[in-house]
């Protein structure tokens, strides 16, 4: 019984991988996630998306298994009850109202009017889109569209929500916005939160997976992978002539103008063989670049 308990707020990825022809998108993926904000780092391509529309059951396995709340994913209808989805590309019907957009999904999702109504009311101000209520689809920035697909993915109060890369595209004060809100909405369900953006990472989640090429490089803790790096960052200001010399030897990780100099940051396993170079703190996107790294995954003297 209390196995059971444990597993109810659980989703838990046995061995998966998934094909598509011969292409291989996920490679032997074990995972555990539980309930809060887990972040799923990688590149573009990198077999994210396919992973979250495999747990969302928008895409069969190949091999493995996966339960989410104690649910095999093969008891789709099920699994769907219980899941929030909001894709990258999120879109209704243009001429739409705000309201009618949720009240329209409520429908076909076989809720009653009198909790249709409640949950549109209720989640319009979740969303701060409770002034914009009346306002058509077509009439909504980028900010405000991804706020309405939070507000959909939740009208049935799913026990997981699915988001995939959420703030691409926004303007910084509508990505804390975001965050924020996503923030909150972790508090009572497991969030999965994909992107290819390490801020979003470092501002919202506890712990993360590092995907690439559809195998796990990292699982656990954002301070553990931050103090795997520890040791492995360092910074020197170079002549800008050069630069391109410095980015082919090394992995920088950034750079910052000084005039006709520049202050470059890199990640080694030894100090870097430049004149005035000096041991950093690791951050986030340092921690990320350095698992790249130290997996082969990028290139010797390249960037991402």
């Amino acid at each position: 019984m209390k196995e059971k308990r444990k597993a109810d707020d659980k989703i838990i990825i046995k061995n998966v991988s998934k094909f598509y022809g011969q292409k291989k998108a996920l490679d032997s993926v074990d995972l555990t996630i539980e309930k809060g904000m887990f972040g799923l780092l990688g590149r573009n391509g990198a077999g994210k998306t396919t992973l979250m529309k495999t747990i969302a059951t928008l895409h069969p396995k190949s091999s493995g298994e996966i339960s989410v709340c104690g649910v095999p994913i093969e008891k789709a209808k099920d699994i769907r009850s219980m899941t929030g989805y909001l894709p990258q590309e999120f879109s209704m019907y243009p001429s739409m109202k705000v309201d009618e957009c949720l009240d329209y999904l409520g429908v076909l999702s076989g809720m009653d009017k009198k909790l249709r109504q409640e949950r549109t009311d209720m989640l319009l101000k979740k969303v701060n889109l409770q002034k914009h209520r009346k306002k058509k689809v077509r009439q909504l920035s980028g900010g405000m569209l991804r706020r309405l697909g939070i507000a959909q993915a939740l009208l049935h109060d799913p026990k997981v929500l699915i988001v995939d890369e959420p703030t691409a595209g926004l303007d910084p004060e509508e990505r804390i916005r975001f965050r924020n809100l996503l923030g909150e909405v972790a508090e009572e369900r497991i969030v999965i939160l994909s992107t290819h953006i390490v801020g979003d990472i470092e501002a919202s989640c506890k712990k993360l997976a590092i995907l690439n090429d559809g195998k796990i490089l990292w699982n656990g803790k954002v301070r553990d992978l931050v103090d795997e790096a520890d040791g492995k960052v360092w910074s020197a200001v170079v002549d800008s002539r050069f630069l391109p010399q410095v980015k082919s030897a090394c992995t920088v990780t950034g750079m910052v103008m000084q005039g006709s100099s520049t202050q470059v940051r890199i990640v080694s396993e030894s100090k870097p063989d430049i004149g005035g170079a000096r041991r950093e703190e690791p951050n986030i996107e340092d921690a990320y670049i350095y698992c790249l790294y130290r997996n082969n995954c990028i290139a010797e003297g390249g960037g991402e």
